[in-house]
């Protein structure tokens, strides 16, 4: 469908407890979600949790419950709530133990033993149960300290453990060349460029057959031709992006209609899986007669003292530790501002402070309380009808509709700190609007009245144009500043469209603007 889009993020493993690098990928599908959205789209975003294998079948033992029990528990404990501390706006949630999943994914390995793409045989060799990965020698690092001697995951610098096992292989090594071509074809389908470079060198060194199978686990999905083997917990996994759309309708053609209404998708993973979801992934796809991903991209990792983000190595952060100071809309805000989506970035209390106070509070809410105050005082409340607009108007006005575009442009290339610092942009050029103009020194002379009414309605259509491209991102504080405006003349926030945000004169004239509380506070530190 040429006006759908979906988006993914990976499914988390439920057996760590989320972190804000959880969160943050999260909120970037969330924002990348609600503009699409606001764009007239056709939406589905997808998140959800990964239940199966050894890890979790251990953790579970070691709590004396059953891995459904124990699952069940995290997954409404601590990743649901999550979702809620953020304001996601999912319209779906999988379990890898849900039905629907377990079926789509039998049907799935099913059509790929039919196809004649999985076979019989032994695998020995290193596999991290961290990771649920079976790993390659080159990928291993020299433990150190305890773990003198021996080989380790670089990803957690623990021993891998060697495993021998009688399983079943996917034939991975048969769509090397067509996975090369495609991504010379459509370089665009990974992405940022350097993913893109990763992904080509790791296909042109060569793929070898990977087993889709465990003998020695049993928390997992049955292999649908033997029962004595469960599907390789990486390959049940990736399988959520299909099985959510309901592929396992589409497979046996009962109900095709919402796998091709939404598939393909776009998937936002860490560069830590991004093998697996620009390789294996779509050579799982190819095997099965289906269209590839639209894009995989690969974000950076939150770094803490130079670390990735961990719960093992004591680095994670709970965003609600973040969210109950600052709130939601501001934790989105920084995050996705404050780093270029698909580089590294550090999180840092006192830069969080520091943009809140004079990005946040200082500039968009302090804006749209001066707004309300002067319409009260000079107005009656109402939006006045502006007069001629002279020079500095119309640059103010220039600005909303090419800022507005190229915010929207950045969206597309996944440039979401980009595109918020396009409006953020238009905040600077309207309060230094504000001081340039001096509303409140025109309204000493009612001869200035026609004057005053355009400075005042200058500043409030940007703040309604503001107010819609910045929804994606702090949806609650807009939504306020969309009431604070008399905007709701317009309709509901959440239905005006974001392409055209920049088309001036949209606010009514005469609608009732209301004087609210701050919509940034000040902070207690600085009360």
């Amino acid at each position: 469908m040429v006006n759908s889009f979906y988006i993914t993020t990976p499914i988390y493993y439920v057996n760590d407890a989320p972190h804000i690098g959880h969160a943050y990928t999260t909120c970037a599908a969330d924002v990348l979600s609600r503009w699409h959205r606001m764009r007239g789209e056709d939406v589905w975003f997808l998140t959800g949790t990964d239940e199966h294998g050894t890890k979790v079948e251990r953790a579970a033992q070691s709590n004396n419950v059953k891995p459904q029990e124990w699952c069940d528990k995290l997954v409404n404990d601590s990743w649901l709530p999550v979702l809620a501390t953020i304001n996601a706006s999912n319209d779906d949630f999988i379990r890898t133990t849900d039905q629907r999943h377990k079926l789509g994914v039998q049907a799935f390995w099913q059509k790929l033993k039919d196809n004649g793409h999985v076979i019989q045989g032994k695998y020995e060799g290193p596999y991290c149960v961290g990771c649920e990965e079976f790993k390659l020698l080159g990928d291993l690092i020299p433990g150190t300290g305890e773990q003198q001697g021996k080989d380790c995951c670089p990803v957690h610098s623990k021993p891998v453990e060697i495993l021998q096992e009688n399983n079943y292989f996917f034939q991975l090594s048969k769509f090397q060349q067509s996975l090369i071509e495609h991504y010379q074809k459509n370089p665009d389908r990974i992405q940022p460029e350097s993913a893109y470079n990763e992904v080509m060198s790791f296909l042109n060194q060569g793929l070898q057959d990977i087993s889709m199978s465990r003998s020695s686990v049993s928390w997992g999905i049955e292999v649908p031709w033997d029962k004595d083997q469960v599907i390789y917990v990486w390959f049940d996994a990736l399988l959520n992006y299909a099985t959510a759309i309901n592929y396992a309708g589409f497979a046996d053609g009962s109900q095709k209609e919402t796998f091709e209404r939404f598939w393909p998708a776009v998937h936002l993973v860490g560069k830590d899986i991004l093998r697996f979801h620009a390789v294996y992934w779509p050579a799982m796809l190819l095997a099965a007669g289906l269209p590839l991903p639209r894009t995989v991209y690969a974000h950076g990792w939150l770094l803490v003292g130079g670390e990735k983000m961990s719960k093992s190595k004591l680095t994670g952060i709970a965003p609600s530790q973040i969210v109950d100071y600052f709130g939601s809309d501001a934790f989105r805000y920084y995050f996705l501002r404050a780093i270029s989506f698909g580089q590294d970035g550090s999180f840092s209390w006192e830069d969080i402070s520091a943009r809140y106070t004079s990005e946040l509070a200082n500039g968009l809410g302090n804006l749209a309380s001066r707004l309300t105050a002067m319409l009260e005082k000079y107005c009656e409340t109402k939006v006045p009808k502006p007069g001629k607009y002279l020079s500095a108007d119309q640059k103010i006005i220039d600005l909303v509709r090419e800022n507005s575009l190229n915010a929207d442009q950045a969206i597309d290339s996944y440039e979401i700190a980009t595109a918020i610092t396009y409006t953020k942009e238009i905040v600077d050029a309207v309060n230094l609007y504000v001081t340039e103009q001096a509303p409140w020194v025109l309204a000493k002379e009612p001869s200035n009245k026609e004057r005053l009414d355009t400075v005042l309605y200058v500043i409030a259509e940007s703040l309604r144009a503001i107010a819609v491209l910045h929804h994606p991102v702090m949806p609650k504080s807009t939504s306020l500043l969309w009431q604070m405006l008399g905007a709701d003349q317009l309709g509901s926030i959440n239905d005006q469209r974001i392409n055209t945000a920049g088309v001036w004169g949209q606010l009514p004239v005469g609608a009732i603007t209301v004087k609210k509380d701050a919509l940034f506070p000040r902070l207690a530190e600085d009360a």
